[in-house]
């Protein structure tokens, strides 16, 4: 464990290297790779999205794709075809975008309803069905997904069945100042990625993946967990609230959390802390809430007084 632990460290460092001023959403990128879950990523074009799932895929040796989304796409783009091949009197298949480790759906909110559908089944199976065969992709494999802000021209949300497959959301946002200046600094002929060199395996990053179900949760944990996502279902300003799914994401975050602190056990804080990650783009604001500008900091700030209302258990005050 202590060895997984240290490459993990590693790997934080190094993508903390080349996305500078961005290390709580580098951590939580990392956190839900760990617990074998998909990224989403809500950002203007231009903050480092590509650059982050580029310098991943590289610290830990994954097979990377880039998809860019557009209406034009489509789901054979992604799942696969068969052609005619006259040679050997048959039709041949050929894998799609899906078949690789980690995927980059950039602009997904930018495709057609039907090409969204094409990631329902590998999302959640690690497989594709084409043409009435199953076929598995390697593991693991993992989506990084970007999506423009609402109101961004050319854009349609996410279905909700769609946006639930995704562990986690965040933004990127700009960076601070100082990181600003220091990327200024290091334009040169050479991209900093050009240098980075793996830290870890796609077999190693499998294992890290397999240890995170070895750390303890109480069932006072358990409990406070499912309380926290029961609560985003009664608070009277959402119409929707976080579903089952959300559930199992939280429970694997919150043992992510808990092992990249070096603990084998789970705190209410490891699970509070993950909560607004894996409910942000699962609940909904009504119309007849009242609140102004239902955007993502009105989500967030509606979690933030669940998490402030649910009772933590006493056992933390005792460890």
């Amino acid at each position: 464990m202590a060895e997984m632990a240290e490459m993990a460290e590693e790997a934080l460092g190094r993508a903390r290297s080349v996305v500078l001023g961005k290390d709580r959403e580098i951590l939580e990128v990392l956190l839900a790779f760990l617990a074998d879950g998909h990224v989403l990523l809500e950002d203007i074009p231009g903050v480092g999205k590509t650059t982050l799932a580029l310098a991943f895929s590289r610290i830990f040796d994954l097979d990377y794709r880039r998809v860019q989304f557009t209406p034009d796409v489509l789901p054979s783009d992604l799942t696969g075809f068969s052609i005619y091949r006259r040679d050997r009197e048959e039709f041949v298949y050929q894998p799609g975008s899906v078949f690789c480790n980690l995927l980059l759906a950039d602009e997904l909110n930018r495709a057609s309803p039907k090409t969204q559908s094409a990631l329902l089944e590998v999302m959640e199976e690690r497989q594709v069905t084409v043409e009435g065969v199953t076929r598995e992709v390697p593991k693991p494999f993992l989506v990084i997904a970007t999506q423009n802000p609402p109101g961004s021209a050319g854009v349609q949300p996410l279905a909700e069945s769609q946006a639930d497959r995704f562990f986690v959301s965040l933004s990127l946002g700009y960076p601070d100042f100082d990181s600003e200046v220091a990327m200024a600094r290091a334009v040169g002929p050479y991209k900093i990625l050009n240098d980075l060199r793996p830290v870890a395996s796609a077999r190693d990053l499998r294992n890290m993946q397999f240890e995170i179900h070895r750390i303890f949760m109480h069932d006072a944990i358990y409990d406070y967990l499912v309380r926290l996502i029961t609560a985003t279902r009664e608070h009277p300003a959402l119409t929707r609230g976080a579903s089952p799914r959300a559930t199992v994401a939280l429970v694997k975050l919150s043992k992510a959390a808990a092992w990249s602190r070096g603990r084998d056990f789970v705190t209410p804080s490891d699970v509070l802390e993950q909560f607004p990650y894996v409910a942000a783009h699962r609940v909904r604001i009504g119309p007849e809430s009242g609140i102004a500008g239902a955007d993502r900091s009105a989500v967030l700030e509606i979690l933030r007084q669940i998490g402030l209302s649910v009772r933590k258990p006493r056992m933390e005050a005792r460890r």
